[in-house]
């Protein structure tokens, strides 16, 4: 048999994306209990590093140029690419934890967006959750929108369409977007979660993409830091980020990087994930 080319996958090799995603999941699990007040964000690294030994994997982040670290923390204006350190989390803040794996050969990638409690500042504990809330909805929007697209751009549309829908007028990041995956974290093709004139690649058997919705609360314009890696809102607005790994195979869709297998995110859509054989 003839070596696989281009984007499509073969059963075999999106059996192999399993177990990364599922070990991507459960550093995501261990990092979450952890996001209290008085942790640092460099403890947050630890706890996932801690997953990604016990599991026999490797953390793909490291694999990128110039990345130490095995996951990356983004607090508040802070939207994707923050670098773990000595920052203590507090009350009311917002915390994107974005993470990844390599087993195998074969990669996991997923983000969660979680708002540490503060009784004292209810209004703005409501407003992150908000924006978190829209954000993860727009995610499971566009991943059940990949069950039945005919093009991948129909998945930019639906995340695009559910944001817009919910009337707070939030921004969405153009300048990052998700990706294909697989033996690399990064692969082709883009997945934009913005609706884009181009239909995109054919949604078939063998695609495998990670969707990754960024959104802000007021304007899309973003600065790097100093660190060259982290990545802020120009107006100070809040950002929030979620991400799951999704396969398209003969009996449907599966998200690598949900422990059921997106069954309840997906639930509300109408769609039901089907387990790869």
């Amino acid at each position: 048999m003839g070596l696989r080319r281009g984007i499509y996958k073969s059963p075999a090799q999106l059996r192999a994306m399993v177990e990364p995603g599922q070990i991507t999941a459960a550093m995501l699990e261990a990092v979450r209990a952890l996001i209290v007040p008085g942790t640092t964000t460099l403890q947050l690294d630890a706890a996932a590093a801690a997953v990604v030994k016990s599991r026999g994997a490797l953390s793909n982040f490291q694999m990128v140029r110039g990345y130490r670290h095995t996951i990356c923390v983004s607090v508040n204006d802070e939207v994707v690419h923050g670098i773990p350190g000595a920052r203590v989390l507090a009350p009311g803040d917002i915390v994107s934890v974005d993470a990844g794996a390599e087993y195998r050969g074969w990669n996991g990638d997923s983000a969660i967006t979680v708002v540490v409690p503060d009784p004292t500042r209810p209004e703005l504990v409501a407003a992150r959750e908000e924006l978190s809330r829209v954000t993860e909805g727009s995610l499971w929007a566009g991943i059940a929108a990949l069950a039945t697209a005919k093009h991948l751009g129909e998945v930019g549309g639906a995340v695009q369409d559910f944001i817009e829908a919910s009337g707070h007028g939030y921004g969405i990041l153009r300048d990052y977007v998700g990706h294909g995956i697989g033996r690399r974290m990064h692969e082709s093709p883009s997945v934009f979660n913005y609706r884009v004139p181009a239909p995109g690649p054919e949604v078939k058997p063998g695609l495998a993409v990670a969707i990754e919705p960024m959104v802000v609360g007021g304007s899309d314009e973003t600065v790097v830091g100093d660190d060259d890696w982290t990545v802020s809102t120009v107006d100070g607005t809040d950002g929030s980020h979620w991400e799951h790994s999704v396969a398209v195979h003969d009996g449907g869709i599966w998200v690598l990087t949900a422990p059921d297998g997106g069954a309840a995110g997906l639930a509300p859509f109408g769609i039901t994930p089907v387990p790869l054989t």
